[in-house]
């Protein structure tokens, strides 16, 4: 590997010249244009610099894009806002602190992969997206482990809190060391070797095992209303009424879940279709009236909401013939602002009509409509959602997209069925056992961050609907929702 010595080169802007500007060459040119952000207040986006082929890419390989030691670059665009000659000298990125190193990066580092790891990385990158989640590990630490917690849950719950911290504090990337021994501790299942090489692993498994872990840990078993952290983030609360056709019996249950499913058949062609499919199930079980196994239809509505929502793209079968399992590559496209009010109870609809209205006349206001003029239905073809920013500023609360920032927060915020995407866990390649997953994640400022294991590349939106598959092209196998609220 040659070394990645610091090239300095000047750089020409409007009527100024910036001697010596130090691109380190093992970053992305993302980090560089940072750099001249800080010296010019030109915000990276409309940056135009000039190079060989045309203009500096943000994710360009250096090696190919060759600028030599000593050139002149020149640079176009304009600042946000009249920027005052620094007093001092400048302050190279790499001299700060290393928390306000990932601050001015904008977003947390990468994970080594530590042989087939990428199922792992891209789970841990996509929940270390939930500020909540993050401030119920830390509290953990104070609470310590309960009674009824076995020794390895606990062990895991403390690696998680400590790996979503080493994120957050650091510019290189991390290797997960210990929170891969004790995964593999607690569950084997991804210590499976092959030629003694470790094989790769189902990303939804993962997530599902490690999530099922932090919901048994993160209960506080001492308080009286046995508050489970993990159930109030992604629960979701599903009322089912089964029918029998051939004997006419009728039951209903309810049930909790972490994931709704989007099936995949060759009519669905959207996220909706898929959802809608999922609800709907035959089973066979025993039936009292009949004396004997029979088909039953079962047909789900959802009845409680949770601040994230997440879902699964079923994409992976097992196919008996050839015993493996297969994968569906067809295109399902997905939102970026999902509405699940016609999945829901009629008594859940009602809980959000409020919320609902509320939020289209904030919305209206925003696009200069006056207040309380009537809007059609519970549908939302009114106004369309436009600030998808108001909802993904990610402080520890589950953000009202309440203008004002002194709200009264005593008032609880209001689900309105409507979510946000912030994260999607993709898998590129043909089959299941093998292929590579990759994290997709929105950051606080509203930037998306693409977590290809040690290597986090800036994104743009418009980019993350395109992971909808359909060819050997990464493909959304998971995506995380956020609750838009008021």
């Amino acid at each position: 590997m040659e070394l990645n010595h610091p090239v300095l080169v000047s750089v020409k802007w409007q009527k100024e010249v910036f001697k010596a500007v130090e691109i380190d060459t093992s970053q992305p040119p993302y980090v560089f244009k940072c750099q001249l952000y800080d010296l010019t207040g030109v915000p990276p986006e409309r940056q135009k610099i000039m190079v060989k082929g045309g203009l500096l890419k943000d994710d360009a390989d250096w090696s190919t894009v060759g600028v030599k030691q000593g050139q002149k670059l020149m640079m176009m665009g304009t600042a946000d806002e009249v920027v005052k000659a620094p007093e001092k000298g400048p302050v190279f990125m790499e001299d700060l602190p290393e928390e306000e190193q990932v601050v001015s990066l904008g977003h947390s580092a990468g994970l080594f992969n530590l042989g087939n790891t990428c199922y792992m990385n891209s789970t841990v990158q996509c929940l270390h997206s939930v500020p909540e989640l993050k401030s119920a590990l830390v509290k953990y630490s104070h609470s310590g482990r309960s009674n009824d917690l076995d020794q390895t849950s606990h062990m895991l719950t403390v690696a998680t809190r400590d790996l979503f911290g080493e994120l957050d504090k650091s510019v290189k990337p991390v290797a997960p060391m210990q929170f891969w021994m004790v995964l593999r501790k607690k569950y084997p299942q991804f210590g499976q070797l092959h030629n003694g090489v470790f094989m790769q692993q189902d990303a939804e498994e993962c997530w599902t095992q490690l999530l099922y872990t932090l919901s048994q840990s993160l209960r506080s078993p001492g308080s009286s209303e046995n508050v489970d952290a993990v159930k109030d983030l992604f629960g979701i609360e599903l009322a089912s009424r089964m029918h029998c056709q051939e004997s006419g019996e009728e039951s209903s249950e309810t049930e909790s879940v972490y994931s709704l499913k989007c099936h995949i058949s060759h009519e669905v062609n959207h996220l909706h279709e898929g959802l809608k499919h999922g609800l709907k199930s035959e089973l066979e079980k025993a039936s009292p009236a009949l004396g004997r196994s029979a088909i039953y239809l079962k047909e789900s509505r959802i009845n409680g909401l949770p601040r994230y929502l997440t879902i699964q793209f079923v994409r992976f079968f097992w196919k008996r013939e050839s015993n493996q399992k297969a994968k569906i590559l067809r295109k399902v496209d997905y939102p970026l602002e999902l509405d699940v009010y016609d999945l829901c109870s009629d008594e859940l609809r009602k809980q959000l009509e409020g919320p609902r209205q509320i939020l289209r006349d904030e919305e209206g206001k925003k696009l200069g409509l006056k207040a309380n003029e009537k809007s059609s239905g519970a549908k939302d073809n009114d106004v369309k959602m436009t600030d998808a920013e108001g909802s993904s500023n990610a402080s520890g609360e589950s953000s009202a997209t309440t203008p004002q920032e002194g709200a009264p927060s005593d008032k609880e915020t209001r689900l309105t069925g409507i979510y946000d995407l912030v994260a999607v866990l993709t898998h590129k390649g043909r089959s299941a056992d093998s292929g590579h997953y990759v994290a997709w994640v929105k950051q606080e400022s509203g930037k998306w961050i693409e977590f290809d294991d040690d290597n986090p590349i800036p994104q743009r939106e418009e980019d993350i609907v395109k992971l909808s598959g359909g060819g050997d092209w990464h493909m959304a196998y998971i995506c995380m929702y956020k609750a838009r609220t008021v």
